[in-house]
């Protein structure tokens, strides 16, 4: 138990450092990302705060699917905006191109590395992903389609509020599934219960 604690808030502290890592980057971000980014923009409030209040109306979304949230949930609402806004704080803004580039790159390896920590360590879903497998249950769209609606949903209203979409939102998008098929199976913790196998938010 101890160990499943610890690789989950520190996969979710990871997954809140590589979201600013993308910003300071600033060269495109995930599409839940450039969402938070957008709504941020609009009513000048830090990424973090956006990102515990949007992670907390979306679990509300659960209430009609009938999800249960777990551990890995509520931490997740709260732990992602404080680990980027703490993030962001110790990290400067870089000007060069060359220096950015690498940032962008090592925050999509971070994000596949955090993912896996905090699905692997089995203490329940993101709100994010609960809303897919919720629409999923409910509905019997399949995942790939409810994925596909929701983060297109979110990119396109992020873009239009003025969110970062770049050359970084495409790589995440090619690579993050890859990334995180291969990170998954080095802490998936084997236990009485199978850990969920859902697949990460295209992100806590």
């Amino acid at each position: 138990m101890a160990r499943r604690l610890l690789q989950l808030y520190t996969g979710l502290v990871l997954y809140g450092v590589s979201t600013a890592m993308f910003v300071r980057a600033n060269l495109g971000a995930d599409p839940w990302n450039v969402f938070h980014l957008g709504v941020a923009r609009i009513f000048s409030l830090n990424i973090g705060m956006v990102m515990i209040v949007v992670g907390a109306l979306v679990l509300l979304l659960w209430i009609p699917l009938r999800q249960k949230p777990g551990l890995g949930t509520i931490s997740n609402v709260i732990v992602l905006g404080l680990a980027a806004d703490a993030a962001l704080a110790l990290m400067p803004p870089i000007e060069s191109m060359v220096m950015r580039s690498i940032l962008l790159l090592a925050a999509i390896f971070v994000n596949a590395i955090a993912t896996g920590m905090y699905i692997g360590a089995g203490f329940g879903s993101g709100p994010r992903d609960g809303l897919m497998t919720g629409i999923n249950a409910r509905t019997g769209w399949s995942v790939r389609s409810v994925r596909t609606a929701i983060e297109l949903t979110v990119l396109l209203v992020g873009w239009l509020m003025g969110g970062t979409f770049g050359v970084g939102t495409v790589l995440y998008a090619l690579a993050i599934g890859p990334l995180i098929q291969l990170c998954l199976p080095w802490f998936s913790i084997r236990s009485s219960q199978k850990t969920p196998q859902v697949e990460p938010t295209v992100v806590p």
